[in-house]
């Protein structure tokens, strides 16, 4: 196949541009130019002047847990307690009041709203007295549930790590967080097999059609693999997997020797994941000046490490605050003789309030940065409430690019939308809506954010040899956008479009002709 009369952006600092494609089977062949005459009638396609990036990869993304939110009720934009409470409301009168069913939703922030008041059970349990409602923050570290939903749990609320929100008299307000709300989560919101593979089948076919041909999924329960293992089984999958899994099963993959890697094409095992601290939205974040709440010690996320490199897997450590960031490089700084020498890509995930001298710390360790460039313009207002008088810095990503640290970018969906676009606006706007630009001096190039979201990516899932760029001997993981995002005006960036997206040689969405 030869793509042909248009702009191919290579992403190869030697060999930047191309005017044509050259694909064989899964793989890229050829370019610049006149297509290989080796090649027997090669099928064309024209590009009309439209361009080709390689294929998005999502660096952060709870892939189940989205794709199931795409059926739920979501409460993302409410303005206020009412506002979420009318959503709610409609809901259960399009599903019907039946008792003992979940109704399930997300996306609500309380500090968005106007008043900025906490929920509680009262509101929901005025409109859904016997069916139980569980409505997951934005943020995911907490959940927001009704009478009926507390009664599921008979009491079994209180978990190491986690905060049970109690009203005056020392009753549950129906408000959990962190490691409580997971475990509510896990344990009582009743979610089927078949509901998920329904979700991620249909998802998967969504993420193909915003670009994306890759996935660092984050969603890392045992069930999660399990349907994606299905899915690939079944043809249905149409985009990569890495994997992640709890840092706490290190000791269990050392034992049964199972590594980083392991797995085909579409589906591999990547990287151990841990939690520092909460976060912004919940106030949870672990900040230097004392408050927030700790998940993980610096001690327990060395102990963590230390296995996982035993396991030979890489960690990726969610840390919001400050003192969050600082705890998390101190313990891979102590514990580099345990993984520096296995060339283990570790990486710290949102690195969303950093202090200043800390910044240059990531590229000395050699730690990667998996920031989400949509999360800025996002939570610049929260932000400003919560952080404007610290010293740190908050989304600081132009600072840890010029201070040499790997970046690779992600939507957290989600929280925020999977949409690689958006996040590629974000980065270089530092905006998404009619404000000026937050924080501008922590804008990146149109390339810069291009990177982060094709070629970091590959690199920390040790296969920046294949994928991230379009030169020969490369997988034909690729994008046509409908104008080139390093050609066109910062004001065009919100009109640009995904036309079609292929994988290894496979259009996945919408192929030619267009």
């Amino acid at each position: 196949m030869i793509l042909e009369n248009g702009v191919v952006r290579t992403m190869e600092p030697s060999l930047p541009l191309a005017r044509s494609l050259a694909i064989a089977g899964e793989w890229v062949v050829g370019g610049v130019g006149a297509h290989d005459p080796a090649l027997p009638g090669p099928e064309r396609v024209d590009l009309g002047g439209r361009c080709v990036v390689p294929g998005f990869t999502d660096s952060h993304v709870h892939f189940p847990t989205w794709a199931l939110a795409q059926g739920e009720v979501r409460l993302e934009g409410t303005r206020s307690l009412e506002e979420a409470v009318t959503r709610v409301r409609e809901a259960l009168g399009n599903t019907g009041q039946t008792p003992g069913h979940w109704l399930r939703g997300r996306g609500w922030r309380s500090g968005d709203w106007s008043p900025s008041v906490e929920p509680t059970k009262d509101e929901l349990d005025a409109i859904a007295p016997d069916r139980p409602v569980a409505l997951m923050a934005r943020d995911s570290h907490s959940v927001w549930l009704n009478s009926a939903a507390l009664a599921r749990a008979n009491g079994d609320l209180e978990v190491p790590g986690g905060v049970v929100e109690l009203d005056e008299r020392g009753e549950p307000t129906g408000v959990l967080r962190e490691e409580s709300c997971w475990h509510f989560r896990d344990r009582y919101v009743e979610t089927t097999d078949d509901e998920y593979l329904e979700a991620m089948r249909a998802g998967v076919r969504l993420a193909a059609s915003r670009g994306v041909t890759a996935v660092h999924d984050k969603d890392g329960w045992l069930g999660a693999l399990r349907f994606w293992q299905r899915l690939v089984e079944e043809g249905a999958i149409c985009l990569r997997v890495w994997q992640s899994l709890p840092a706490d099963k290190a000791d269990e993959l050392a034992e049964v020797d199972v590594r980083s890697g392991l797995g085909g094409p579409l589906l591999r095992l990547g990287y151990l994941k841990a939690f520092m601290d909460g976060t912004l939205g919940s106030q949870t974040a672990r900040m230097l000046d004392g408050s927030g709440v700790e998940i993980t010690s610096r001690e327990g996320l060395e102990h963590y490490i230390r296995r996982a490199a035993r396991a030979g897997f890489p960690i990726a450590v969610h840390a919001i605050g400050d003192l969050a960031n600082r705890e998390a490089l101190d313990a891979f700084e102590a514990t580099r003789e345990a993984w520096q020498p296995l060339g283990l890509r570790q990486r710290i995930e949102h690195a969303q309030l950093l202090a200043r001298e800390d910044v240059p710390r990531f590229a000395e360790l050699g730690v990667a940065a998996s920031v989400q460039f949509s999360h800025a313009p996002s939570d610049r207002d929260l932000a400003e409430r919560f952080w404007g008088d610290t010293a740190s810095e908050p989304y600081a990503f132009r600072s840890l690019l010029d201070a040499g640290a790997v970046l690779a970018n992600g939507s957290d969906a989600p929280i925020e939308e999977l949409d690689p676009l958006a996040g590629l606006r974000a980065g270089v706007l530092r905006t998404l809506d009619e404000r000026e630009a937050w924080r501008p001096e922590q804008a990146l190039s149109v390339e810069q954010a291009l990177h982060a979201t094709t070629v970091a990516p590959a690199w920390l899932a040790r296969d920046e040899r294949r994928r991230g760029k379009l030169v020969p001997g490369y997988l034909a993981d690729l994008v046509v956008l409908d104008r080139d995002p390093l050609a066109c005006e910062p004001e065009e960036q919100a009109e640009m479009r995904v036309v079609a997206t292929m994988l290894g040689g496979a259009w996945t969405h919408n192929p030619p002709p267009w």
